[in-house]
Order: structure tokens, then C-alpha cells, then sequence
């Protein structure tokens, strides 16, 4: 039994910023009932609240103090709801693997609602709060573990600067969920303008159902794209949209070397953001062929390989949309001009920054080949290598450079080849003339100090486990300012420690 909150009897009566004072919106909800099920999540005993981002909250209007009421764990574990609210849990297909699974959904997921903001609409998804008609036999449950790692990846991400939806907190419960063994259930809040997916459009594609197609196409268009419906062909607008979108973010997740580890086109959002974060990871000792779930066998979503699957992706949506856009060779050459243009551009402006130079040059991809053939040889930690490089002086003398050099040649098994690359970098670098001082900072601002590296989310999550929630809420403080040197989180910067050696993720949630 899901009970409701009382919305204020008036603005006057209800604290600026209270829970009571979300304004729902729900656009989703009024597409016809096909796109959804309509059920309340199940609620879960004992809850207490886990971890909470009050940037999150802000960004929907919600006061930081409203995480310290009761009420709060309530509503966002699913056991009160808010007025104004309508859950529901939505249907789509996809590719999974590279295979056809047919039809998927939500099968833990309860969307709440879209709230309106200042910028523009946010919806409320419970991810972990019961089963659904699209469950396919689970429980519907997420457990503690994943969740924080959802949680602190999602604002991880977003401090960054890379597209993605985010999380406002994590609601736990000492109800046991099994799964390789018997964890606790926990669920998280993501918030985003949408949740519909490439496989959103795969499912209706699929069951030739082409009113339905086309209402989606509608409302992706009219609530989010506007200015597509003044083009000639606002569904082949719509493809190359989405193909710019996501290339440019798959370009962000490389140059950051963030792995997504399940780009199924399930999980591939129609808004060009970072979605469902199961088994992902950051790279630490650079190796292009990484694969950081080891439930993929075939190494389908090596770090190598994002890029290419990104656009094999974009096929799949492109021929869902078919019988709006026309003939295959048209949507193909939608999808390769799109794509390629804007992944090619944008991977290169960001790593050309990231190495300090204000502008590309001719030649700089082939230099940036050699910087990644470097980094691989030389097993250099993608993170602290680009921060490290920030901090290099373009013009040492002789005598100074030993020692400034220091701390990024330490980083190399063979120091010689280190040397010579630093060569033909500064080379690059005087070619522009910027003062070190601006050329640092700009560094500084594109190559962060802080990432989610798993051995810190273990960290954190093995405290919770033990009822100490702390650890979250410090990395979270930490992983806001990704780009800032922050003295009390020096330790959170480090490598792997030995006991993290064996640490890999699957898609067990």
C-alpha cells in the first residue's frame, strides 16, 4: 500500500523548497496507455537514507535539509507517493549483445513523474522498487552496491561535464535480495528530461506498429527537438540529432576513458545521455583493448570499441525509424555523416585540450595516435598521466627540466621514450607561444584529479554494508570538484591499492 503525501494546501503554508512543492508535469504519461503499465512500486521496510546529492536537489528545487526528513526515505524508496505523481513503468525492445531480445521495459524501474524546473522538465525514476509486467521473472529489486555505484557515477559524470542523467540519493533497506550471494535492496533516484531509449523505437519498429512509431517520434520531437519541426523532414532531422548527440558523447566518455560496459540499445538514451550504469568503469592503467565487465566475454564493449558500437547503435534506431525516413541508403548516410563528423571533431578538440593546445592543427591526430601508443606501451595511468602533463612548464631550462619533469616521468617504465615525447610535445606547444600560466589552468580544467575508481567506490560500499554511510557522502564531496586540487582527498587520487587487484564487475545488480 502506497500512501500519498499531501500536496501544501498553498505556497504560503509550505517551506520554499519542500518536498509538497514539486510541481509534477507529466508529459509521458499522456501518451496513449500501449507506451506503459501503469502500478505504484512495491514498498520496502526499515528504509534509511543512504547517500543524497544536494546539488541534485537543487537542481529540481528541493532544499538539502528536505533529505533529513523521514518523509524523504519514504517517498524515494517508493513507499509514499508524492501528489501529483503517476508511476508507471515503460515498455521498449532492443538489441542486447549485439542480438535481438525483443521486448524488455522497465523491469525495476518506476518512473514518478516529470517535475518542472526553471530548466525545463526532469523526470523521477526509481530504479530498484519492485517487479513489473516487465520484469521477466526478477524481483525487480536493485541491490546497495550497485546503487552507490550508480549513484556516485551519475554526479561523478555530471561534474564533469559529460551528458548524463543523474542521482538524487539512494534509499536503503535491510530486505535481502539474491543474487551471487545474499545482498540488501536499495534504490536509487535518477533524474533526467527522459528515459526513452533507441530501443524505445526498436519496439514499436518490430511489432510493424507504425501510429505508434510515430507518436514517439512526435513527442521526442515536439517536447525536446522543437526546432526539428521547422525542417524539411523532421524525422530525418530527428536521426541526425541523435547521431550528433550520441557521438559527442561517446567522444566525451573516450577522451575522459569512461566505459560504459553495456551499450545494448536498450540502454542507449534518445538524448544523447550516459544511461544505466551497471558495470562500468574508468580506465586506469591505459590499455585501448580493456574490458571492464567481465560478463562480456567477447570483449563486444571494450574501451576500444565504444565508438564503433555507438554507431552500429545508431543503425539499429535508424532502421526502427525506417518507415518514417525512407529508403536504408538514406538513413545509413544520415547516420555515417552525422556520426563520424561530430565524433571526429569533438574526440579531437577534447584530447587536443586535454594535452594543452588551443587550437588542432594539422597533424595533431597522428600525434595523439602516438600519444595513446605511448600510454599503452608504457602502461601510464590515463588519469594521472593528463594531470600530471598539466603541470609541465613548455620551456624548461636545462637544468630546471629534471627535476620539473619529474613527476610524469616517474610515471614511465621506460624514461627515454618519456623524454623524447616530451620533446615533441613542448615542440607543439611552442609552435602556439601561450603563457604557461593560462595553458596550465585551461589544462588544469580538462584533465580532472578525481575519478570513480572502482577501488573507491568498493571502499564506500563496503562501509554501507556495514551500516557506515559516511564514506559515501565523502566521496560524493570529492567527486563534485573533480578539477580542483583538493588537499583532504589526496587519497582518493591514488592508484589501486594490492587489495583491489581482483575487483571486476559484472551485470549482476
Amino acid at each position: 500500500m502506497n500512501a500519498r503525501l499531501p500536496a501544501a494546501p498553498s505556497p504560503a503554508r509550505a517551506p520554499l523548497g519542500a518536498l509538497e512543492t514539486l510541481c509534477f508535469d507529466n508529459r509521458f504519461a499522456q501518451l496513449p496507455a500501449a507506451f506503459y503499465t501503469r502500478l505504484a512500486p512495491r514498498p520496502l521496510p526499515a528504509v534509511s537514507l543512504v547517500g543524497f546529492s544536494a546539488n541534485a536537489a537543487a537542481s529540481i528545487g528541493l532544499a538539502a535539509e528536505e533529505g533529513l526528513r523521514a518523509e524523504f526515505a519514504e517517498v524515494f524508496a517508493g513507499n509514499r507517493l508524492l501528489t501529483g505523481s503517476e508511476p508507471l513503468a515503460a515498455v521498449y525492445s532492443g538489441h542486447q549483445f549485439g542480438s535481438w531480445s525483443g521486448q524488455l521495459g522497465d523491469g525495476r524501474a518506476h518512473l514518478l513523474g516529470g517535475v518542472r524546473t526553471a530548466d525545463g522538465m526532469v523526470e523521477l525514476q526509481l530504479k530498484g522498487a519492485g517487479p513489473t509486467p516487465y520484469s521477466r521473472f526478477s524481483d525487480g529489486r536493485a541491490v546497495l552496491r550497485s546503487s552507490i555505484r550508480e549513484f556516485l557515477c551519475s554526479e561523478a559524470m555530471h561534474a564533469l561535464g559529460i551528458p548524463t542523467t543523474r542521482a538524487l540519493c539512494v534509499i536503503g533497506s535491510p530486505e535481502p535480495v539474491i543474487r551471487e550471494t545474499v545482498e540488501t535492496a536499495a534504490v536509487v533516484t535518477r533524474m533526467a528530461p527522459s528515459f526513452v531509449r533507441f530501443g524505445s523505437f526498436e519496439h514499436w519498429s518490430a511489432l510493424d506498429r507504425e501510429a505508434e512509431l510515430r507518436t514517439l517520434a512526435d513527442y521526442i520531437i515536439d517536447e525536446f527537438r522543437p526546432q526539428l519541426r521547422e525542417t524539411p523532414e523532421p524525422y530525418a532531422a530527428l536521426l541526425a540529432d541523435v547521431a550528433a548527440r550520441t557521438a559527442e558523447l561517446i567522444a566525451h566518455w573516450q577522451a575522459v576513458g569512461f566505459m560504459h560496459g553495456v551499450m545494448n540499445t536498450d540502454n542507449m538514451s534518445i538524448l544523447g545521455l550516459t544511461l544505466d550504469y551497471g558495470p562500468f568503469g574508468f580506465m586506469e592503467a591505459y590499455n585501448a583493448s580493456h574490458i571492464c565487465n567481465h560478463s562480456d566475454h567477447s570483449g563486444r564493449y571494450a574501451f576500444r570499441m565504444q565508438p564503433r558500437i555507438g554507431h552500429w547503435n545508431l543503425y539499429a534506431l535508424g532502421d526502427a525509424l525506417q518507415s518514417l525516413i525512407g529508403h536504408p541508403d538514406k538513413i545509413r548516410e544520415i547516420v555515417d555523416r552525422s556520426y563520424v563528423e561530430h565524433y571526429d571533431r569533438k574526440f579531437l578538440a577534447l584530447a587536443t585540450a586535454k594535452l594543452g593546445f588551443a587550437g588542432v592543427e594539422a597533424g595533431d591526430a597522428d600525434f595523439l595516435g602516438e600519444t595513446y601508443g605511448l600510454m599503452q606501451r608504457q602502461h601510464l595511468d590515463h588519469t594521472q598521466f593528463f594531470r600530471a602533463l598539466s603541470a609541465l612548464p613548455g620551456n624548461p631550462s636545462r637544468e630546471s627540466r629534471a627535476h620539473c619533469d619529474a613527476p610524469l616521468r616517474d610515471q614511465f617504465i621506460d624514461r627515454d621514450e618519456g623524454d623524447a615525447w616530451l620533446l615533441s610535445w613542448r615542440a607543439r606547444l611552442a609552435r602556439e607561444g601561450r603563457d604557461d600560466a593560462r595553458r596550465q589552468a585551461a589544462m588544469r580544467a580538462c584533465n580532472p584529479k578525481y575519478i570513480l575508481r572502482n577501488w573507491i567506490a568498493e571502499a564506500a560500499i563496503r562501509k554501507a554494508q556495514a551500516g557506515d554511510f559516511s564514506e559515501v557522502a565523502r566521496v560524493l564531496a570529492c567527486l563534485q570538484r573533480p578539477f580542483d586540487e583538493q588537499a583532504e582527498f589526496d587519497d582518493l587520487a591514488a592508484l589501486p591499492p594490492d587489495w583491489a587487484a581482483g575487483l571486476s564487475i559484472s551485470c549482476s545488480s
